[in-house]
């Protein structure tokens, strides 16, 4: 079995910047790979974060092709290539491992365990990267992990999401061993929680990598009191918000040049006192 955890610790999910004219902002995605990589990060995701639906597959490879150079293989960089159908799946991942990334994530389709079997074999035949499952449905139980597991290889990672993640996680880790590499997505809300638990890493937005890097580094030093407290204090009041203020504290930090989202944008706005909230929170934590 591939048990090799090369994605492991801290693997934010990197946002794609754009310009006034919508385009995708090079310079900005370079700085902000080079930002969490300073930050001490372990790898990079691609990922609904970073917008891939709203990408044209020209766009999706350029993104993909500018992450992995800029990277350099300083960390890992996985990518989503879940597709509705089994097809565009694989010709996604084929297209991403040409472009160089260490690993490929799949989505489950709806349906039945054996359908969903189906569909990974497929996918982790079609390439020799490995294989990560976004257990983002509830779909995906141990048991089936372990199936998969079983099955392929390559398939070797799973990112849990669906709640409540640290049931998930310790489900996961209990029915598949030292197989797969289970790490939490869901934006780390639960992170000291699914570390308990057999968490092997996070997934969550770059806005704060280096928070993030300081918690990871206080678990495996193993200071939870001190890990819990720095969640705490500088990664849950940013959390509490929404997804909108991510781009924000990175526009704010001068780390990419605007930040908005591609039309549409289904992340609700702040409201004017969400607005000063958000910008006590920054205030308080020394961003912009």
């Amino acid at each position: 079995m591939m048990t090799d955890p090369l994605f492991h610790g801290v693997v934010p999910i990197l946002i794609t910047p754009f310009d006034q004219a919508d385009r995708i902002d090079e310079d900005s995605l370079r700085r902000l790979v080079d930002y969490c990589i300073d930050a001490g990060v372990h790898g990079f995701g691609i990922a609904f974060a970073t917008e891939i639906p709203k990408l044209t597959e020209a766009e999706r490879d350029q993104i993909t092709q500018i992450i992995v150079e800029q990277a350099a293989g300083r960390v890992p960089v996985v990518a989503n290539t879940g597709a509705p159908s089994t097809q565009a799946t694989i010709l996604y991942s084929k297209r991403a491992q040409s472009l160089g990334v260490d690993a490929v994530m799949g989505t489950p389709p709806d349906g039945t365990p054996e359908l969903i079997r189906q569909y990974f074999s497929a996918l982790c035949k079609a390439v020799q990267v490995p294989v990560f499952v976004q257990e983002v449905s509830g779909i995906v139980s141990g048991d089936l992990l372990s199936d998969l597991a079983d099955d392929s290889d390559n398939l070797c990672y799973a990112k849990v999401e669906s709640a409540p993640t640290p049931k998930k996680i310790r489900d996961c880790v209990d029915k598949c061993g030292n197989r797969v590499t289970v790490l939490g997505g869901a934006s780390g809300t639960q992170l000291i929680e699914e570390l308990r638990r057999g968490s092997q890493g996070t997934m969550p937005w770059p806005s704060l990598p280096h928070a993030f890097v300081r918690v990871w580094d206080l678990w495996q030093a193993g200071d939870e009191t001190a890990a819990r407290l720095e969640w705490e204090q500088q990664i849950q009041p940013v959390l509490r918000i929404n997804g909108v203020v991510h781009k924000q504290i990175l526009c704010r930090q001068g780390i990419i040049d605007h930040p908005h989202f591609r039309a549409p944008d289904t992340i609700p706005p702040m409201d004017d006192m969400t607005q000063r909230e958000f910008d006590e929170i920054c205030e308080r934590l020394g961003i912009g």
